[in-house]
């Protein structure tokens, strides 16, 4: 798969994740505080994210290795988006219900390039191929 094919498969995904993301934390946003809420609903769509991009977008299978990385892939997406969050409503004056769509729109390249590199790393423990075994 062409890596321009794993972008169109990986904004797919990023469109599902944030509508996930945000229907969680609308949700959540009347019984929490909105950085609360950001936090909570942040971590429920990354688990499905990873799930998606595993099947989805690289084709890969999951592993609990993979699994562990990939908060990894979201840890500048957190910062940027939780930072934009906050200056959006905080220092803009933008509503809570629509400062998380906008800050998350910054993040998307990095987490693509950083999910990329995890999710098609080999596993390190797997046995290598008949072909690259050394007689």
């Amino acid at each position: 798969m062409t890596v321009t094919a794993q972008m169109v498969r990986f904004a797919v995904v990023g469109v599902v994740n944030t509508a996930t993301y945000y229907g969680c934390y609308l949700l959540l946003l009347n019984p929490l505080p909105y950085i609360a809420a950001h936090v909570a609903a942040f971590a429920l769509s990354m688990t499905g994210s990873f799930f998606l991009n595993c099947r989805f977008t690289y084709r890969t299978r999951p592993t609990w290795r993979k699994f562990l990385l990939f908060p990894l892939t979201n840890a500048a997406n957190f910062v940027i988006t939780t930072g934009g969050v906050y200056l959006l409503v905080d220092v803009a004056g933008l509503g809570s219900r629509y400062a998380p769509p906008v800050a998350a729109a910054a993040a998307i390249p990095i987490t693509f390039v950083v999910s990329r590199a995890i999710m098609l790393r080999p596993d390190a423990h797997r046995a290598p191929a008949v072909a690259e075994r050394v007689p």
